[in-house]
């Protein structure tokens, strides 16, 4: 077996992994109702989107993967938003718990004011650390 490391896979590699476990999953579960979720805030006068929310849902499960403001944008309530409706679209979709990590310059105050525990965290050597966060949803 010939093993490599890439920073760029092939569309038709990542396909294949996806189905093998989409395929496991279901033998598993009985289910595979992955989806990707994507709240989108755009900008009123020219309609352009300027951040959001991308996660998806899995298993009962809300994974947020990114959230992003640009910082014209940040402590305005429009990232509660986002969140607020990433969770209610992921209640919608059965879910019942959130998770998501951020990094400790990052927004894990901003979290935790919206409800969101922290869970773990993995310091790294330049003192910046992976801050790991849930939340019961619903």
């Amino acid at each position: 077996m010939d093993i490599f490391v890439t920073d760029s896979p092939e569309r038709e590699h990542i396909e294949l992994i996806d189905a093998g476990l989409d395929e496991y999953n279901l033998a598993q579960a009985g289910v595979v109702d992955h989806r990707k979720l994507a709240v989108l805030a755009r900008a009123p006068d020219t309609g352009e989107v300027v951040g959001g929310l991308i996660g998806r849902t899995s298993l009962g499960l809300l994974f947020v993967e990114l959230l992003y403001l640009p910082a014209e944008y940040r402590g305005t309530g429009l990232g509660a938003q986002l969140l607020a409706a990433a969770e209610r679209e992921a209640v919608n979709r059965g879910c019942r718990t959130g998770v998501l990590y951020t990094i400790s310059f990052q927004a894990p105050d901003f979290y935790v004011k919206q409800g969101w525990q922290v869970f773990g965290e993995v310091p790294t050597d330049n003192g910046i650390s992976r801050v790991f966060l849930s939340k019961t949803l619903g």
